[in-house]
C-alpha cells in the first residue's frame, strides 16, 4: 500500500443514514450478509454483461463467483467477488454518498435489448452500510475491470473514511469486516451458511464459504417449463416446502403485465392442519431478482391459501430502504390479486381436465377454499366455481359442483336449494327433503358446519339464488294441480286445522315463534324452520358453540313449527286435544322435541326422556 491516503468526511445525510442503519433500520442483524451478497451479485452481473460487450477485460480469466472467508481467532469476515470492481472515484462516490446506485445509472444507459439480460438490484447502495451493524471497522479493497490501480476504503462508521492506493489486487471487490464484540458468532461457518441458505440460495453465481459452494439449488422459476423435468420440480418442491413427498399440483407461470412475475406454486398432498399440527404458516417465499425479501410471506397470497408452497419473484417490486418492507402497498395488492386469480384459474382448469383428481384435492384442502369464500369477497366468483358438495343426485361420497347443479335444473326452477345435516343418511331420512324428492328437485347436502356460511356468503351462483331448505318462507307447492287437490283431500278440515294450530300456539308459546301449516311436508308430521331466512340451523349451532367456547350461555331463538295437516299423527292429535288434553300436551311437546332433534338443535334430554316414558306408559296402559 502507498502513503497516498486521503481522509474524507461522510456527507451529512450519510452520517444520519449510518446511525439509522446501525441502530434501527433493520430488524434482523443477519440481513447485512444478504445485502453484501446481493451487492456482489450485482457487480458480477455487470461484469458478465461487460465481458459480452467489451474487449480487454482485466483478469478476464477469473471465474465469476462470491467467496466468503472467516477467521474465528481474529473475528473477521471477508466477502470477495470477481465483479466489475470500482475505481478510486467510484469508491468515494458509491461508499460516501447516501443511497447512490452505480447499477441504477448503469442500467439506464443500456440498450433495450441488452437490458433484458441484466439482473441488478443496486450496486453498493444503502445495503452496504448494513455491514456496520456487525462490524466495528469495514475495509473495502477494489479494483476496476478496466485495469486501473486498486484502492482501499476504510471506515469505522463514526463519520469519516480513508481511501488509499492498494496495488496488487485482482479484479473485483473484497470487503473485510472486523466484527463487534457482540457479533463474533458471524465468524462461525454454520451461522453464515444458515443465513446464506435462507436469503441467498438462488443467487445466480456460486457462493463459496470456506471453499464449499453453498447455493447448489437452481432457481428453476427463471427457466422455461419445457426444459424442467418432473424430477427437478419435485426436488425443488421438497427444498422450498421442506417436504419428503411429491406435490399434488404444481403451477409454474410467468407474466409481464401488469407486473413482471415468475412463480412456481405447489399444493401438497397432505393437510397438516387437519392432522392436528395447528395453524400452518404461509409457505410461499417472496424474492426480488432471486434474493429473498419476505420468507413465508403474509403479503403476496391471502391467508386462506396458506397451505401453498413455492416461490414468487417479481423484478418490478419496489422495496423500502431496508428491503424488509414493501414501499407500495397498492402494488403488493396487485401482485396478490394476479397470483391468486392465476392459481384459482389453474384449479378450475384442473377440475375440468381430471375431476376425480381435483376431488382428491378438494377433500384435502376444500376447507381452505371455503374459508376464502367466507372471508374474501374479492375472489368469491372464482371460488364459487371450485366448491363441491354432495347432492340428492350425486353419488354417495362424490361431491358435485354448483355449475353442474345449475345445468341439471328443471325448467322454471330459479333457486339452488341446500340443507344441512351430519351425514347423507340423516339428511335423506329427515323431513326437509320430502317435497324435493316428491317433485324431483335436486337439493345440495351441506354436511360440514361451515358449509351454510359458505353458501350464505355466496348468496347466488350464475344468477340463481342459494336458498336453505329450512327457511320458513320456502314454498314448493303448485296450487291448482291434481296433486295439490289430492293432498288437500287428505288434510284436516279447515275448522279442525284452525283449532289445532291455535291450541299448539298456546301450548308451545314459550318454545315457538309460530305454528303454521306446512306446504312441503309429505310424510313427517312436523319440522322446525327458521323465521330468519338467513340464519340456518347449522349456522345457529356454530354460533352457539362459539359462545360456549367464550364461556357464554347460548342464545336460544324461537323457531317456527310447521305441521303436516295430512299426517295421521297430527290428525290423531287434533282428536286427542278434545278427549285427553293433558296427554295431547305431552304428545305436542314430544313432536316439537323430535322436530328440534331432526333440525340438529339442542333439547333438554332429561325432560324429553321423562316425557317419553310418560307417553309409553300411557300407550301400554300402565
Amino acid at each position: 500500500m502507498t502513503d497516498q491516503a486521503t481522509t474524507h468526511e461522510f456527507q451529512a445525510e450519510t452520517k444520519k443514514l449510518l446511525d439509522i442503519v446501525i441502530n434501527s433500520l433493520y430488524t434482523e442483524r443477519d440481513i447485512f450478509i444478504r445485502e453484501l451478497i446481493s451487492n456482489s451479485s450485482d457487480a458480477l452481473e455487470k461484469m458478465r454483461h461487460e465481458s459480452l460487450t467489451q474487449d480487454n477485460i482485466f483478469d478476464d480469466h477469473v471465474p465469476l463467483e462470491v467467496t466468503i472467508d472467516l477467521d474465528e481467532k481474529k473475528y473477521t469476515m471477508t466477502i470477495t467477488d470477481t465483479g466489475v470492481g470500482m475505481t478510486r472515484a467510484e469508491l468515494e462516490t458509491n461508499l460516501g454518498t447516501i443511497a447512490h446506485s452505480g447499477s441504477g445509472n448503469f442500467v439506464a444507459e443500456l440498450a433495450e435489448a441488452a437490458r433484458k439480460d441484466v439482473s441488478l438490484i443496486g450496486q453498493f447502495g444503502v445495503g452496504f452500510y448494513a455491514a456496520f451493524m456487525a462490524g466495528s471497522k469495514v475495509t473495502v479493497q477494489s479494483r476496476s475491470w478496466d485495469g486501473s490501480e486498486g484502492n482501499e476504503w476504510i471506515s469505522d462508521g463514526s463519520g469519516s473514511f480513508t481511501i488509499s492506493e492498494c496495488p496488487g489486487l485482482h479484479r473485483g471487490t473484497r470487503i473485510v469486516i472486523d466484527l463487534k464484540d457482540d457479533a463474533h458468532d458471524y465468524a462461525q461457518k454454520w451461522k453464515v451458511e444458515s443465513i446464506i441458505k435462507q436469503y441467498s440460495t438462488f443467487v445466480p453465481f456460486p457462493i463459496k464459504l470456506e471453499g464449499d459452494t453453498v447455493n447448489t439449488v437452481q432457481a428453476i422459476w427463471t427457466r422455461t417449463k419445457n426444459e424442467i423435468t418432473d424430477e427437478e420440480y419435485n426436488d425443488f418442491y421438497k427444498f422450498v416446502g421442506n417436504a419428503s413427498d411429491e406435490p399434488h399440483y404444481r403451477l409454474h407461470f410467468s407474466v409481464d403485465a401488469p407486473l413482471a412475475i415468475n412463480a412456481v406454486l405447489f399444493a401438497p398432498k397432505e393437510n397438516f392442519e387437519s392432522m392436528g399440527f395447528g395453524r400452518v404458516d404461509p409457505g410461499v417465499n417472496l424474492y426480488c431478482q432471486r434474493v429473498l425479501i419476505d420468507q413465508h410471506s403474509e403479503n403476496i397470497l391471502p391467508e386462506w391459501l396458506r397451505f401453498l408452497k413455492g416461490v414468487v419473484d417479481s423484478e418490478d417490486l419496489p422495496l423500502n430502504i431496508s428491503r424488509q418492507a414493501l414501499q407500495d402497498n397498492a402494488l403488493v395488492m396487485k401482485l396478490r390479486k394476479v397470483i391468486t386469480k392465476r392459481f384459482l384459474k389453474f384449479l378450475a382448469e384442473e377440475a375440468k381436465r381430471d375431476s376425480d383428481y381435483y376431488l382428491d384435492f378438494w377433500n384435502t384442502f376444500g376447507i381452505y377454499l371455503k374459508e376464502g369464500v367466507t372471508s374474501d369477497y374479492e375472489f368469491q366468483k372464482e371460488l364459487a366455481q371450485l366448491v363441491r358438495f354432495e347432492s340428492s343426485r350425486s353419488e354417495d361420497g362424490k361431491p358435485t359442483s354448483l355449475a353442474d347443479y345449475v345445468e341439471r335444473m328443471g325448467e322454471g326452477q330459479e333457486e339452488i336449494y341446500y340443507i344441512n345435516g351430519p351425514n347423507r343418511a340423516a339428511i335423506e331420512a329427515g323431513p326437509y327433503v320430502e317435497m324435493f324428492n316428491k317433485k324431483d328437485i335436486e337439493i345440495i347436502y351441506t354436511m360440514e358446519p361451515i358449509d351454510d356460511f359458505v353458501l350464505n356468503h355466496l348468496g347466488e351462483f350464475d344468477g340463481k339464488k342459494l336458498v336453505s331448505a329450512d327457511r320458513a318462507d320456502l314454498d314448493l307447492s303448485k296450487s291448482g294441480d291434481a296433486e295439490a287437490d289430492e293432498d288437500k283431500s287428505k288434510k284436516l278440515s279447515s275448522e279442525a286445522s284452525s283449532e289445532l294450530v291455535t291450541w299448539l300456539k298456546k301450548i308451545l308459546d314459550d318454545k315457538v315463534a309460530d305454528v303454521i301449516e306446512s306446504k312441503r311436508l309429505v310424510d313427517s308430521p312436523a319440522m322446525i324452520v327458521n323465521p330468519d331466512g338467513y340464519m340456518t340451523s347449522s349456522m345457529e349451532r356454530i354460533m352457539a358453540a362459539s359462545r360456549m367456547e367464550k364461556g357464554l350461555a347460548p342464545e336460544a331463538s324461537k323457531k317456527n313449527l310447521e305441521i303436516n295437516l295430512a299426517s295421521p299423527l297430527i290428525k290423531q292429535l287434533a282428536d286427542l286435544v278434545k278427549s285427553d288434553e293433558s296427554f295431547a300436551t305431552d304428545v305436542a311437546a314430544q313432536i316439537y322435541d323430535n322436530a328440534m332433534i331432526q333440525a340438529g338443535l339442542v333439547v333438554d334430554p332429561m325432560v324429553m326422556v321423562e316425557r317419553n316414558y310418560k307417553i309409553l306408559n300411557k300407550a301400554v296402559g300402565a
